[in-house]
């Protein structure tokens, strides 16, 4: 089958791309922009329409993202990882329902989409989720694990094996992402909290 090395191609992009983010490299963005351009393809061959959306929209978001990530670097601060207040995250995630519940009636209704909810809340969660990436947002990772989980289901379904493999193993690195980005957020948030110290120690010495 002509997608088949199509699909292979993509896998190892999309692996590099994950593997490459946990480590903070902004490379990453390179290869997530030319494996979801071949995914695009792929999903609209298999009826997963919203998933093959989703793919138009991290072309763009791998640009964004590396903008964002470079623009810190050349400014030479650094894209500092951050945290969202929960209040945040309950509202991001009603809106995601509510999203995949207008988008799975519009697939029943005008497509051959298979699992239409389930591709929409992947489609619309991944959304949100890569601008937690790119904003280097922690909590990104559980959205991740949650995301990469429901997926395996879509794409085993779809016979597409290697894609379910790759978001196979998306799971354990979503699970080493968190890990090192909250390490690394200790230790800025510590540097930050010394900093703040020593300023204010150095104020009052002047004063």
């Amino acid at each position: 089958m002509a997608w088949f090395n199509l699909e292979s191609l993509a896998v190892l992009l999309s692996l590099g791309y994950l593997v490459l983010a946990v480590r903070e490299n902004s490379f990453c963005w390179y290869l997530a922009f030319f494996s979801t351009s071949i995914y695009v393809y792929i999903f609209a061959t298999v009826s997963l329409y919203m998933e093959s959306f989703l793919n138009v929209y991290y072309m763009g978001m791998a640009v964004y993202g590396w903008y964002q990530w470079k623009r810190a670097g050349l400014q030479g601060v650094g894209c500092e990882i951050c945290r969202w207040p929960p209040s945040w995250h309950l509202l991001i995630i009603c809106a995601v329902f509510v999203g995949s519940l207008i988008s799975a009636q519009m697939l029943q209704a005008y497509t051959d989409a298979r699992f239409p909810f389930l591709d929409s809340f992947t489609t619309w969660g991944s959304i949100v989720a890569t601008v937690m990436v790119a904003r280097k947002v922690l909590e990104n990772w559980f959205y991740w694990l949650v995301i990469d989980a429901l997926s395996i289901i879509i794409f085993v379904d779809r016979e597409l094996y290697q894609t379910a493999l790759m978001f196979m193993l998306y799971l354990i690195l979503a699970a080493i992402g968190y890990y090192n980005w909250r390490k690394i957020y200790r230790k800025e948030s510590k540097n930050a909290s010394g900093g703040l110290v020593a300023e204010m120690e150095a104020l009052e010495k002047s004063e």
